[in-house]
């Protein structure tokens, strides 16, 4: 057993009147900063206290990402969602790769960070993608993390469309902070999609004009990039997906001019993203009204 897998043990078989401590542990490791759970004010303190708080059950719901789908369905319509080419099942076992298309990206409901992405079926081992999922499906995400929307849901295995146009390699991610049903910065990521450590962030205001912050975790975006096509649809979707609550990042994808649904994300970054300059925490957490909605 690893430290990771021995971390994750331990974490599982906590109280819950632990959960505070562990929350702050793990915040001062990653930010080097105390984290005032009792009067939080910065955005990553606000998103440490929403994960002991924020406990609605319509966040687990959204959170899951197949049941996400039905939500979405009924709210903005069903061509927004990428297509689900099989699934959802229980166990790899239930799986028929034979059927499968030449490319295809296979899918948990219940993480981050869970997605096996097939561009050639025919060069692919079947146990070892299998394998792989049985250890996705065997830990519960809310213990990585303490995003304890995660901790109700059953995990399950989808697969879904390979959504990457032919002949390019890439496929930008716009993520929509919303605070109180309205869109107040985003940021794009492009360069990722193939290897994620040479992604590139950029942060952009609601006119889609780069804003001066990025994330130390990833190569910053330093040119105004051109509003993707549908900009504006993808702002007025957002703002519809996130009414009622005080916060959530509403993703998307834009393809060839037509607009896939990502996901509801309530923790961004599980909180401990550091922001470049750090005055940027303060600004988003000076966005984020608790007591406004869910």
């Amino acid at each position: 057993m690893n430290v990771h897998d021995i971390n994750y043990f331990v974490k599982s078989h906590l109280p819950e009147f632990l959960y505070p401590a562990i929350i702050q542990y793990r915040y001062k490791k990653r930010m080097g900063i105390f984290c005032n759970l009792k009067n939080p004010q910065t955005y990553t303190e606000k998103m440490q206290w929403a994960k002991l708080n924020r406990r609605d059950q319509i966040i687990t719901e959204l959170t899951d990402k197949i049941k996400v789908r039905d939500w979405i369905k009924n709210k903005i319509g069903e061509e927004y969602l990428i297509p689900m080419i099989a699934g959802p099942f229980d166990s790899p076992d239930e799986i028929d790769f034979d059927s499968l298309p030449e490319t295809y990206v296979i899918k948990t409901n219940h993480g981050s960070g869970t997605n096996i992405i097939v561009t050639d079926k025919n060069s692919i081992s079947k146990e070892d993608i299998k394998n792989k999922i049985r250890k996705f499906l065997g830990k519960n995400f809310a213990y990585h993390t303490m995003e304890l929307q995660y901790k109700e849901i059953k995990p399950r295995i989808y697969i879904e469309k390979f959504m990457i146009p032919e002949g390019e390699e890439d496929l930008p991610d716009y993520k929509f902070f919303c605070f109180d049903g309205k869109v107040f910065c985003s940021y794009t990521m492009i360069d990722y999609t193939v290897n994620h450590s040479e992604g590139r962030l950029g942060f952009f205001d609601r006119d889609y004009k780069l804003m001066p912050y990025y994330r130390a975790d990833y190569k910053p975006i330093k040119e105004q990039l051109p509003p993707p096509d549908k900009y504006w649809e993808m702002v007025e979707l957002a703002e519809t997906l996130s009414k009622g609550f005080s916060h959530v990042r509403v993703d998307f994808y834009n393809v060839e001019g037509k607009v896939y649904f990502g996901e509801m994300t309530f923790t961004n970054a599980s909180g401990l993203c550091i922001f470049v300059p750090d005055e940027f925490d303060r600004i988003l957490g000076d966005q984020w009204d608790l007591g406004s909605g869910i």
